[in-house]
């Protein structure tokens, strides 16, 4: 027996940022994203022999644990121990699980696509199947929220884990005490071909750590930092005009939110952009884009661009000059799911 998960990585269009505590809880946040047909992915094979292991293959990164008990965390494969460690705690009555967990994903971690926190979705989503554990959305998001950003520590928002546990276009709602409300919006069909047609995504063949980003937005918060306040209150604000936009299929005034909000993403903290980031952007204006902007946290990744479907291809030449790839965006409908394989 085999169980297989998948969870969609999303493309954030607008309010990320301000589903970070403590803005959210004082504030409130709010984000309009998407997931696209990009995935992270997670086999599990239930073995006889009392080991764990763990096999990041994309990375080439492998763990191998032979005792029982909880499993020290450290740079190694972080995220597949605080899983297990979860799981075995809340689910299995503190009794290791035996199996061979083999994980990958379609972009590098550090893409800005939400990798880390869908991967860290898929592995629960792939442990529920062979748990038979009943978390729904909500549940198998909040649960990777907790894993993350308390069990482990690690620094970042909340949209990523929903994202990638509903799926679809969703405008979420982030308020104190840990509460999410995700409202998934129905766009019509030509408005989600028009949307496809008009981005370009381009990754810029370096991957960012997004911790020390996001530090200085929680510390710029915490400080009462004018600039950056104002800036993620216009940030949430563009979330909710760019969801009235693309509900009533306007792409130009869409384009036009894109290009604000990101000057204002910037002002949130020094490193979101760099000198390699506003050079691949100006020469995408300059080739026909209309808008652009760092995907996630910022300061690496993959960027998108809106552009007119008939220069398209213009700016898709001028991008593949700039040293990096080029990608064509789809978007995906569903959430993460799993299936079992019976040998």
């Amino acid at each position: 027996m085999i169980i297989r998960s998948k969870a969609p990585l999303r493309l954030g269009f607008a309010g990320g940022g301000t589903d970070v505590s403590p803005f959210c809880d004082s504030h409130g946040g709010c984000v309009l994203n998407a997931s696209i047909q990009m995935h992270s992915f997670c086999s599990i094979e239930p073995i006889e022999r009392p080991i764990v292991e763990f096999y990041a293959a994309d990375r080439e990164e492998r763990y191998v644990h032979e005792l029982a008990g909880e499993i020290p965390v450290d740079s190694l494969l972080p995220l597949h121990k605080g899983v297990y460690n979860r799981i075995m705690r809340q689910f299995n009555d503190g009794r290791p699980l035996y199996h061979r967990l083999t994980t990958y994903s379609d972009a590098p971690a550090g893409s800005g696509l939400g990798t880390s926190s869908t991967m860290v979705v898929a592995i629960l989503q792939a442990y529920c199947e062979w748990l038979k554990l009943p978390l729904g959305e909500y549940e198998l998001a909040q649960l990777a929220f907790e894993i993350e950003r308390k069990d482990l520590s690690l620094r970042g928002g909340k949209q990523d884990q929903y994202a990638a546990a509903f799926g679809g276009f969703n405008f979420m709602e982030f308020s104190e005490k840990d509460v999410t409300v995700v409202n998934p919006l129905r766009i019509k069909s030509w408005i989600r071909s028009e949307l496809e047609n008009s981005l370009v995504l381009f990754f810029l063949g370096q991957s960012r750590q997004s911790d020390s980003i996001i530090a200085e937005q929680i510390k710029n918060v915490e400080q009462n930092d004018s600039v950056a306040l104002n800036a993620m209150l216009k940030s949430k604000q563009a979330a909710y005009e760019m969801k009235a936009a693309l509900l009533r299929g306007d792409l130009t005034q869409f384009s036009v939110i894109l290009g604000r909000a990101w000057q204002e993403k910037k002002k949130m903290s020094t490193v979101i952009s760099n000198s390699r980031i506003e050079e691949v952007y100006e020469i995408a204006i300059k080739s026909g884009a209309t808008a652009g902007k760092v995907s996630g946290a910022g300061g690496g990744g993959f960027m998108m661009f809106m552009v007119a479907p008939e220069n398209r291809m213009q700016l898709k030449r001028a991008l593949a000059g700039c040293g990096g790839l080029v990608l064509d965006v789809h978007f995906s409908d569903f959430g993460a799911h799993a299936w079992t394989v019976n040998n």
